[in-house]
């Protein structure tokens, strides 16, 4: 296993014992995430978002991962939350593909991909078979959590 493959590995796995703080360690002070369902978040909206995650799932999120390649500029992973989905207590079993670029030994971009379609069915049950492949109601999910995290982020300040 080289540096980034370990690398990548510690962040999974604190992800999987809900340490946000060392999964923020593996990140740049840069860092750029992309996602389907925040978007674009950059520096200290990433960690903010991992952290919101983690207690927002009160314990109750599974994280396995696999498939860990990497040199020294790029890597991937494929990993596997199973959680509660927090607005309708639907369970989800999202499978997510994972590709990260490095620089200064950290991760510098980070961005996941997923079936958006696949995850609101099991999120939203019938309402997101229906609509969960529509530009329109994949825009309400990016709104909807980013609005979560900037009212995360603003009771961080004020707390």
């Amino acid at each position: 296993m080289n540096s980034n493959e370990a690398l990548i590995t510690k962040f999974y796995t604190a992800f999987a014992n809900a340490d946000a703080k060392t999964m923020s360690e593996c990140y740049h002070p840069k860092i750029h995430f992309i996602d389907p369902a925040f978007g674009l978040l950059k520096e200290e909206q990433v960690s903010k978002m991992w952290e919101m995650l983690i207690l927002k799932s009160k314990g109750n999120i599974k994280i396995e991962f696999s498939d860990i390649k990497a040199d020294d500029s790029s890597g991937s992973a494929k990993w596997v939350a199973t959680y509660n989905f927090s607005k309708t207590n639907r369970k989800v079993i999202n499978r997510i593909s994972a590709e990260f670029a490095f620089q200064d030994d950290l991760i510098i971009k980070h961005t996941d991909s997923f079936d958006v379609w696949k995850w609101s069915k099991q999120a939203f049950g019938f309402t997101g078979y229906i609509m969960g492949w529509t530009g329109f109601f994949q825009n309400k999910i990016q709104e909807q959590a980013l609005l979560s995290l900037r009212k995360f982020q603003e009771s961080k300040q004020i707390g």
